[in-house]
């Protein structure tokens, strides 16, 4: 067969395996979405009969919550820094400095703090449950626990469902507050706005909406970054590329659950707003 026949024939195909892998790719991510519901649902059914025990839950906690008030705080104070820094320019072009808290805090509140903060976490705890869970599936640690009458679901997942769904809104407060503190530092000592001012049109524009906004977005947030991880980790494959996978996998999926997350709380905020 001669080359032109041969591109010829080649043409012919993409579109037919362009089709295939599109629908390959939906396919495989409606089973996923669907295996991550199922997956969900069973863990709530095992969380309604009652709060598992505290000698398994106080650990997560710890885990989850202490461990991370660093790295929290870490990032709530480089946050609202930068907000400072680049909002400064803008705004003092249009002599208009004294408005920068009201930018940098609203900025904060609403957006910035609750969705960085829940993508450190979601790099720092779900990477961590993922490949914790997944190292048990490969171990067959997982296959020990429901071979000893215990339910894994209940022993493993809904101890870290809890620690995240209750732990990161807080953690998040943590976040915003370090924030507003680090943003008023800088513009106040080192872009020499006057304080007053700064607090005073803060006052004027950020509600107490704008925080529950923020505060919303993060439950949301932590129920997602928990019940992706684990999933991850359950359903990890065997040796130890697949646990890195699983955590590779957890982290990427959170990460692009917070963005939908993120839009879709926002909008329908913005809407509740407009109502109200």
């Amino acid at each position: 067969m001669s080359a032109g026949t041969a591109a010829q024939s080649r043409s012919s195909e993409n579109p037919t395996n362009f089709v295939h892998w599109v629908g390959q790719f939906v396919m495989e991510v409606v089973l996923l979405v669907g295996d991550l519901a199922i997956f969900s649902m069973r863990m709530v059914s095992w969380i309604v009969p009652g709060w598992p025990r505290g000698s398994v839950l106080w650990p997560t906690m710890y885990q989850v919550g202490v461990l991370s008030v660093p790295v929290i705080l870490v990032t709530g104070g480089f946050i609202g820094m930068v907000l400072a820094v680049h909002a400064y320019e803008q705004f003092a072009l249009m002599h208009m400095e004294t408005q920068l808290g009201t930018v940098v805090n609203v900025t904060l509140l609403k957006e910035l703090g609750p969705v960085l903060a829940a993508l450190m976490l979601a790099g720092r705890v779900g990477s961590s449950m993922a490949a914790e869970l997944g190292t048990m599936r490969v171990t067959e640690q997982i296959d020990a626990l429901t071979a000893l009458g215990a339910n894994p679901i209940a022993y493993l997942v809904v101890p870290r469902f809890l620690s995240c769904f209750l732990l990161i809104p807080l953690l998040t407060l943590f976040a915003d507050g370090v924030g507003v503190l680090s943003g008023w530092w800088f513009s106040t000592q080192v872009l020499n706005v006057e304080s007053f001012f700064y607090w005073q049109h803060s006052r004027a524009f950020v509600e107490m909406y704008d925080l529950f906004t923020g505060i919303l977005k993060s439950i949301f947030f932590g129920a997602a970054i928990s019940l992706i991880a684990c999933h991850r980790g359950f359903h990890s494959r065997a040796g130890a590329e697949g646990v890195g996978q699983a955590a590779t996998e957890s982290f990427v999926y959170s990460f692009i659950a917070i963005l939908a997350l993120d839009f879709l709380l926002g909008f329908l905020c913005m809407e509740v707003r407009t109502l109200l």
